[in-house]
């Protein structure tokens, strides 16, 4: 038990260092006048995270991107990051575990299959959420006008679809490999069930 809590706390540790340096090295930066957007893939460490760990996997990258955002010029975003990307954690969570039975599978065909509906359905949403969170954030926290808050919104879903598909792409080529190389280790946080394994 000891080992496990030990192998579960690194993990997230790792997921959220990830996740911290796909947003912090690996992003491109917009300027939309005095606001700043960005493309990056700090999203796709939130969804493998979530795939590994369920919940604490999608914690563990909200958190690596909240302190990607607190030390890289986003300060005042940080708290709409941390929301945003514990959403996006929870619905891969809950679609690849309640929907699909993700534990349950061990082809890696079918892991591929759940990764990409799990993505698919964790980053579309975002891509609804985050203009739609951004502007009231903007709006009526930050009280920046309404018209100007419309258009960063009009803006940042723009980025934040394209930030969805280069996340849904990694995830889907990421997480067969990821999950073959743990599942020959004692380092799954699952068995898979031997009837379902499947090497295709």
């Amino acid at each position: 038990m000891e080992h496990k809590r030990v192998l579960q706390l690194t993990q997230c540790a790792l997921i959220a260092a990830l996740a911290y340096v796909g947003f912090q090295f690996l992003r491109i930066d917009i300027p939309v006048g005095t606001e700043r957007t960005a493309i990056h893939l700090g999203n796709t460490f939130v969804v493998l995270g979530a795939l590994l760990l369920g919940g604490w996997g999608g914690f563990a990258g909200a958190l690596g991107l909240t302190l990607a955002d607190l030390t890289s010029g986003y300060l005042t975003s940080a708290p709409k990051t941390f929301l945003l990307k514990l959403v996006i954690g929870l619905i891969t969570t809950l679609v690849s575990r309640k929907l699909f039975h993700i534990e349950k599978e061990a082809g890696v065909k079918a892991q591929a299959k759940i990764a990409l509906l799990s993505s698919l359905a964790a980053l579309g949403l975002n891509v609804v959420l985050d203009p739609l969170f951004g502007y009231f954030y903007k709006a009526y926290i930050f009280g920046i006008p309404q018209d100007l808050s419309a258009a960063l919104a009009k803006i940042g879903s723009a980025t934040t679809l394209v930030n969805a598909v280069a996340s849904t792409v990694l995830v889907f080529v990421l997480w067969p490999s990821l999950y073959t190389a743990l599942s020959k280790t004692d380092k799954l946080p699952w068995k898979p069930d031997a009837e379902s394994e499947n090497p295709e």
